[in-house]
């Protein structure tokens, strides 16, 4: 067995006092997590510990395990627990999972995003449960006075071969709490896991599919009053609220508005919020608030420019300038094309590329755009507070609370101890639930009418709020010799108001010659993570840019790609490439051998794409065919190497959700705007991939492999954009570079 420290950080393993009733209460600082099973299902205990940050042991064996991270669907709310249950050695089916609160005294990560819950939880949550088995058996020793070392376990039960004895974990359970924590453990070789790696049912699946009261918007409590807000346009800021045009409707306690953040506070990155002032309306139902909501009568006026000074989480301390005016996406698309005919900044550079492109035989070069983003979440924003003058209760969707607890403080004046986030689950996040102004604006109104209530958007609320994905548009050249050997490659890449590129990845380190830059348009629309941040626009413009490119040099695309990683992995450029060639041509030869790349179906069109993010490689290829107009995804085959999966049927539902996301933005999605206003406020508008229009079959496949596991909520979704993109070219003889492509395809010439 492998040896893990068990100090990993400065809490990251607290011993209680022994326990009555013989359970034993670990505390580990990455531990937090689910719902109970239903309590039928198990026998309870004589008595639970109401303790923090622990693997609970029953006296009769049953397990409470605790994980912090807020869950929207990604499912961690089993997989982390079964990393821990796996070290343990624990039987799955006498485990209860159990969601936490937001303490981040506590824990040291209590975030879901960029697909690193499993990855940044895989030691911390082993050593966890083998230290407490490690205890255990320690514990039994000690009462069975044999060596250690012949102690086995099983199931939740420990067993001394040479005498026979056997005693259930809450048995030992109250021994144990008197045993010191060791300083060093060992854990389980993969060959002896018996729960990773087998599916395991949703903890949560019974209750969803129920209608039990789990997500935010569900939440009730007595005196709670209901809030909702208006926004002016973007560009604009609020100049009068009348509240006596609804305060004597039925129902409607007050209409006011809200300062959302001070003046002088210095936001992170993740304090986005597209209104520092909002309109506000306050009533005993949604239905009463309404109706006062349409009928509320505001004017207002155009915003001055101003900027401020933000800790960004990826580019440090920043200065972020919200210039003043009406924008619209046709002056956005005439400044994008301007700005992308002069310089960026430069990003990375190798070799001499002016030189290459000078002396090129051939230079092929095209540009891609795609437009903002909506992340359209089944449940709108919303959530519960309730501020006293002395604390501040809040429940409610959020992806990363430990982002917004200082603005919470700062805007509320109350101390961080007093502030107490409870996670609920999350109707989607998809990023969006990373920005935490929704938590804030719910405080400020509960604070200001003193009573408890329920900030709720509407979908026309949550859909023209903001914090959308940027407008991106990016160039790629690429310098040919006269053997149309690739000998330099150019990408420039800006946005709306941010530029796209990660200069480090692949084709960098596969070119002598290249060359990378970034620009961007300051904009007071505002913006935020989507799913696979930059990497959902960067993989669908240079996978198309390369299978056009391996065309155009006669190659089959999946050979060129896998000749330029060879390059890359035997005679690699520059030091910072932040990608693997060999995981990397391995989901291409996967994805090759599982579609039967060669021998593709006669009557549809074959497109093949792969990228790396978040530390995991795919390859996927789509077969469509037409019909009139229509794309009609027949299947789609993706090849994914993410290390270990813990839980393989939830990793393959992440990985079509993904898919089918992903398919459905580049088809359909879009969000434009005229004068700062939104032109599109619900599904009615905006085009949503609809479910006959899923593929009608999809296959993820694993590469087996003993490698740390890596992300999977994101990776699968960026590359279906170019093999999508790649198979339409196929079925029309028509290039798609501008997103969303359905509005192409009814000028394509159609072939097949």
């Amino acid at each position: 067995m492998a040896q893990a420290k068990t100090t990993i950080n400065r809490r990251s393993f607290l011993k209680a006092s022994a326990l009555a009733g013989g359970g034993l209460m670990l505390s580990f600082s990455w531990l937090a997590g689910c719902k109970p099973k239903d309590e039928e299902l198990l026998t309870m205990p004589d008595e639970w510990f109401d303790l923090n940050n622990y693997i609970k042991i029953g006296n009769n064996g049953v397990v409470t395990l605790m994980s912090p991270n807020p869950e929207f669907g990604s499912n961690v709310k089993t997989s982390m627990p079964m990393i821990l249950a796996e070290e343990l050695d624990v039987d799955w089916k006498n485990v209860i999972v159990q969601q936490a609160d937001f303490y981040p005294e506590r824990y040291d990560r209590q975030f879901t995003g960029g697909s690193q819950g499993i990855r940044q939880g895989w030691k911390p949550l082993r050593t966890a449960g083998a230290t407490a088995r490690h205890m255990l058996i320690e514990a039994s020793a000690k009462q069975w006075n044999v060596p250690a070392n012949e102690i086995t376990t099983e199931g939740g039960v420990l067993h001394h071969k040479g005498s026979g004895k056997k005693a259930g974990y809450g048995e030992m359970a109250s021994i144990a709490a008197t045993i010191p924590v060791p300083t060093e453990v060992a854990i389980k070789k993969i060959s002896d896991f018996k729960i990773i790696g087998n599916s395991k049912l949703n903890v949560e699946g019974k209750n969803i599919v129920t209608g039990k009261p789990l997500f935010g918007i569900d939440h009730k409590e007595e005196g709670m009053l209901i809030a909702m807000i208006v926004h002016p346009p973007f560009g604009m800021m609020i100049k009068s609220l009348d509240a006596s045009s609804v305060k004597s409707m039925p129902g409607i306690k007050d209409a006011f508005t809200i300062k959302t953040l001070t003046e002088d506070y210095e936001r992170n990155g993740f304090d986005t919020t597209s209104f520092l002032e909002l309109g506000v309306i306050v009533g005993n139902t949604t239905w009463e608030v309404m109706n006062a909501k349409k009928a509320l009568k505001l004017e207002f006026e155009l915003m001055p420019e101003y900027s401020m000074t933000m800790q960004h989480h990826r580019l440090g301390k920043v200065t972020a300038v919200m210039p003043k005016g009406l924008e619209s996406s046709d002056g956005h698309r005439v400044e994008m094309e301007k700005a992308s005919k002069g310089k960026g900044d430069i990003l990375r550079k190798d070799g001499n590329p002016e030189a290459a492109f000078k002396n090129a035989a051939k230079v092929l070069e095209r540009t891609y755009s795609a437009p903002h983003l909506a992340h359209n979440t089944m449940e709108p924003a919303n959530c519960f507070a309730n501020v006293t003058a002395d604390k501040c209760e809040i429940y409610g969707p959020i992806q990363a609370p430990g982002f917004i607890t200082d603005t919470l403080a700062a805007r509320l004046g109350l101390p961080k101890e007093k502030i107490h986030i409870k996670l609920a689950r999350m109707g989607g996040g998809f990023g969006v639930r990373a920005y935490g102004h929704h938590l804030v604006e719910a405080a400020v109104i509960s604070q200001q009418v003193k009573a408890p209530i329920k900030l709720i958007y509407t979908r026309e609320d949550d859909m023209t709020y903001g914090i959308y994905r940027p407008a991106y548009t990016a160039t790629y050249r690429a310098a040919l010799d006269k053997d149309n050997n690739l000998i330099g490659f150019h990408v420039s890449g800006g946005g709306i108001p941010e530029h796209p590129i990660h200069a480090n990845r692949f084709p960098a380190g596969a070119v002598d010659n290249y060359l990378a830059e970034g620009w961007a348009i300051p904009s007071n629309i505002t913006i935020g993570a989507f799913r696979a941040p930059r990497s959902n626009f960067n993989a669908a413009a240079e996978q198309s840019f390369l299978d056009e490119l391996a065309e155009l040099v006669g190659k089959d695309p999946i050979d060129f790609r896998l000749e330029l990683l060879e390059r890359a992995k035997t005679k690699p450029v520059g030091e910072n490439n932040d990608y693997d060639p060999d995981r990397y041509a391995g989901v291409l030869k996967l994805v090759r051998e599982k579609s039967n790349w060669n021998q593709k179906p006669a009557n549809v069109s074959r497109g093949v794409a792969a990228y790396f993010c978040h530390n995991t490689y795919v390859a996927e290829v789509v077969d469509l065919k037409l019909s009139g107009n229509n794309p009609v995804i027949e299947n789609v085959f993706a090849a994914v190497d993410c290390g270990i999966v813990v839980n393989p049927d939830a990793a393959k539902n992440m990985g079509e959700g993904g898919i089918v996301d992903g398919i459905g933005n580049a088809l359909f999605g879009e969000m434009t705007f005229k004068e700062g206003v939104p032109d599109k406020n619900n599904f009615h508008q905006y085009r949503m991939i609809r479910q006959k229009e899923t593929p009608k079959n999809i296959e993820v496949h694993f590469v087996k492999n003993e490698e740390d596991p890596t992300g999977l909520g994101e990776p699968l979704f960026p590359p279906v954009f170019a093999a999508v993109a790649n198979a339409l070219y196929k079925a029309t003889g028509k290039r798609y570079y501008n997103q969303p492509f359905a509005k192409d395809i009814e000028t394509s010439p159609q072939r097949m």
